[in-house]
């Protein structure tokens, strides 16, 4: 089949199980997540917007990755929960590959992401005399630019490789299109297309992954050399490291596996994890285990507090 006539059909999502009993329990838990996650990264976004001690190049990555993981996010369960809803599983063909770029371009954006936090981290503890000069405005603003047309161009890559394959297949064990699962329905042998993901994939996830571990290293080194106040800073890394150890670990499982070792159970909890479930806690993480965050949202409640007491008392005045 050639590709015009390919690009008329539809695949069919399976999504997270086939039996019907399930759909509704996965509605309840795909809905409960997908508003845990909206309501908390906007509310970062918003709190780092609205407090003025909160306009640092961290919490303005910090901003950015809220703004990523609510596309993230965004790409994958509206559909999901509208097939769960509707019992709707088919997808078109170009719908598909447009999920499967964004879901790349957001995925890849979140590594970058994590990597630029951590040269902020650096800079800060280990060279904090140049840090604004490190991490001006301008800096950070380039990075992100760079890191974008990064990701895009890979995104496009990985996209146009799958869409270009013929298809024998057109049901996607998964809930989203993602490259394992379409490359499991071609007709073709797909060797070289996995070892371009693989490449691809040590170069992208890999790449920052390394620099984040050489930055830590530094970072705990001049912690170690140097105590007092040092000690102090080195605590806004922590929750910085709990969210890198939980996006690696479940990203470097789900794709840099042997072909051989691909369950198609494993491979739909693993992508829920990293791709519903982490976006979903890095509010919560960042909030919980970082003071200045912490601080800034009680001065945000008490000035709501106060502003409520003072409109009672003025409508008590008035009656």
């Amino acid at each position: 089949m050639d590709l015009k006539n390919q690009s008329l059909m539809s695949f069919t999502l399976l999504g997270l199980s086939e039996k019907p009993n399930f759909r509704l329990p996965l509605f309840s838990f795909f809905m409960g997540i997908y508003i845990l996650c909206v309501i908390g990264n906007v509310l970062i976004l918003m709190l780092i917007s609205s407090q003025s001690r909160l306009h640092t190049p961290m919490y303005f990555l910090l901003g950015s990755l809220s703004f990523v993981d609510v596309c993230f996010t965004s790409v994958t369960i509206p559909r999901t929960l509208y097939s769960l809803m509707s019992q709707d599983l088919s997808i078109s063909f170009h719908g598909c590959f447009i999920q499967l770029f964004l879901f790349h371009m957001a995925g890849n954006m979140d590594s970058f992401l994590l990597a630029i936090m951590a040269l902020d981290r650096y800079a800060a503890i280990c060279k904090p005399l140049h840090y604004r000069a490190i991490m001006s405005k301008r800096t950070c603003t380039c990075l992100l630019t760079a890191s974008f047309f990064i990701v895009s161009y890979n995104a496009t890559l990985f996209t146009v490789m799958t869409f270009t394959l013929p298809y024998c297949g057109w049901v996607i064990h998964h809930y989203f299109c993602d490259v394992p699962a379409m490359l499991l329905l071609s007709c073709r042998d797909t060797s070289a297309q996995q070892m371009v993901v693989f490449i691809e994939g040590t170069i992208l996830v890999m790449g920052p992954m390394l620099f984040i571990l050489g930055s830590y290293v530094l970072i705990i080194r001049a912690v170690l050399k140097l105590c007092t106040s040092k000690g102090r800073t080195f605590s806004t890394c922590s929750s910085h490291l709990t969210v890198v150890f939980f996006f690696y670990s479940t990203v470097i499982f789900m794709y840099f596996r042997p072909s051989s070792l691909y369950s198609i159970t494993y491979d739909r909890v693993i992508s829920v994890v990293y791709g519903i479930i982490i976006p979903m806690l890095n509010p919560f993480i960042y909030t919980l285990r970082n003071k200045e965050v912490r601080n800034a949202v009680k001065k945000v409640m008490q000035r709501r507090q106060r502003d409520g007491q003072a409109s009672k008392k003025e409508a008590e005045y008035e009656d």
